[in-house]
């Protein structure tokens, strides 16, 4: 399985087209022939693009949620009601829907970052913010822990 990594920045033409560079073209070539699935984040105003089986693998996580709490409730329809299946084209490029453009304010200039076995995909303006703040979240265990 392939591991994305890295930020990469990209641009989008006034289609929603956008190019996926090289080297992770290549990576979503061998683990899915270029079917990704796209889909909403349910904390941050970006997007998830997954190979197509590893959602294949969320997708029931998602759906096994208790529809009764209102916080995965959203993640539901956030991340199912978003959800839409795609192909790269000969030239790497996909044509993201407006509706998911709209949910993460994506314009000309975006980032697309690695995050293991997904990438996020962000306006630039909104990671350059992102940046910016300050996390006032309680440090989890694991991350105390964690030597880099």
């Amino acid at each position: 399985m392939t591991n994305f990594q890295g930020s990469h920045a990209i641009n989008m033409d006034a289609k929603g087209r956008l190019a996926i560079p090289a080297r992770v073209r290549e990576g979503l070539s061998e683990v899915c022939q270029g079917r990704i699935v796209i889909t909403a984040h349910t904390e941050e105003r970006c997007l998830l693009v997954y190979p197509e089986p590893q959602w294949e693998e969320v997708l029931p996580q998602v759906e096994a949620l208790g529809s009764f709490n209102k916080r995965a409730r959203r993640a539901q329809r956030l991340l199912i009601g978003f959800a839409t299946p795609l192909e790269l084209d000969g030239a790497g490029r996909v044509l993201v829907p407006p509706t998911l453009r709209e949910y993460a304010g994506l314009e000309k200039r975006l980032l697309l970052i690695g995050q293991g076995r997904k990438l996020e995909l962000w306006s630039e303006d909104r990671w350059m913010t992102w940046l910016e703040e300050d996390d006032d979240d309680e440090m989890p265990e694991e991350m105390k822990k964690l030597s880099l």
